[in-house]
């Protein structure tokens, strides 16, 4: 199977175990049709970065995601932002940090991310709605002038209309040149998951398989992957 990044963009596969066997496995398995693989510290029982790292070749993402964004970290933010610049150190190709993480906690791991290769992901979440275009828009320029490398909106869609909302948003990263991942979670938001890529999305995120998705209706990877084999046959 061919996976390099295709025009449409990366397929980043999402794995959250809570076993770290599980987890390798996981990520050993999927590692052939993944452009990148998202490790979720917040879902191990004991988090480590060293075993990915040494153990899979593909681009890895560290996620470290606080219970306050829907996530499973519930400790301390230093401690909880300390995985993240351990991943950094060694050799990461990207960290995801929330839009909402303390101010104090975001430059320790943009300074850390300096001169290293890695990328940091400056994310905002929300599971219940989407927020209106003026909002939308509001949180896009503080991810801009953050000081991450790439951008990450994903909010919940209720009709076509979020979706809209959401995917244009492309628009504007574009005219200031700034990498983003924008896309709906649940049923309404599916499309946009394909549909970011087409429009010049960095990235977007899919499940292992059916039973173990990170987000509601992210699609399985294999699934994913044929959209966009299909699309590239018509390119």
């Amino acid at each position: 199977m061919d996976t390099a990044p295709t025009p449409a963009g990366r397929i980043c596969v999402s794995v959250a175990h809570p076993s770290l066997e599980a987890a390798l496995a996981t990520a050993r398995a999927v590692e052939a049709a993944a452009d990148v693989i998202e490790i979720r510290l917040d879902s191990l029982e004991t988090p480590a970065v060293r075993p990915f790292v040494e153990g899979i070749a593909k681009p890895l993402l560290f996620t470290n995601r606080p219970a306050w964004e829907g996530g499973g970290y519930a400790g301390d933010e230093a401690a909880r932002v300390d995985l993240l610049i351990e991943a950094v150190a060694a050799g990461a190709a990207y960290v995801d940090l929330e839009l909402r993480a303390e101010e104090a906690q975001r430059r320790r791991l943009l300074d850390a991310v300096k001169d290293s290769g890695c990328q940091c992901i400056v994310s905002w979440h929300d599971f219940k709605v989407t927020a209106s275009a003026q909002g939308l828009a509001k949180i896009f320029q503080e991810m801009y002038r953050s000081g991450a490398q790439i951008g990450k909106i994903v909010t919940t869609a209720r009709g076509f209309r979020d979706v809209l909302r959401v995917l244009n948003l492309q628009e504007e990263a574009a005219e200031m040149d700034f990498p983003l991942i924008a896309f709906c979670m649940g049923a309404a938001g599916v499309v946009s998951r394909v549909a970011t890529c087409a429009l010049g999305g960095y990235m977007t995120y899919a499940a292992p398989d059916t039973a173990t998705a990170t987000a509601p209706g992210q699609l399985p990877v294999g699934a994913l992957r044929r959209i966009f084999t299909e699309f590239g046959r018509h390119d």
